[in-house]
């Protein structure tokens, strides 16, 4: 290393801060900026390929979920007015 760069790379300007920057780590454990990271079993990986494919197929299912929901409602009489129209 060069007497220049031993000098440059030690002396720092009294602005910076050096003990408040946190260290990025690289990998699964890395902070992630604006975005959720799931991690997928080894199996459940094989069939969705990419992050696509896994949001395309789970709004598929909400939305199962949400019509099976409704339709639970719809489907069921009123406990309330089924027992008042039978007579004895």
């Amino acid at each position: 290393m060069s007497e220049k760069s031993k000098i440059s790379c030690c002396s720092l300007r009294s602005e910076y801060d050096l003990k408040s920057l946190g260290v990025r780590k690289f990998g699964p454990e890395q902070k992630s900026f604006g975005k959720t990271t799931i991690r997928l079993e080894p199996d459940v990986a094989q069939v969705f390929p990419n992050a696509d494919v896994v949001n395309e197929a789970l709004r598929f299912l909400i939305r199962v979920v949400q019509d099976n929901q409704v339709s639970a409602f719809t489907k069921q009489p009123h406990s309330s007015s089924e027992g008042a129209d039978k007579t004895p």
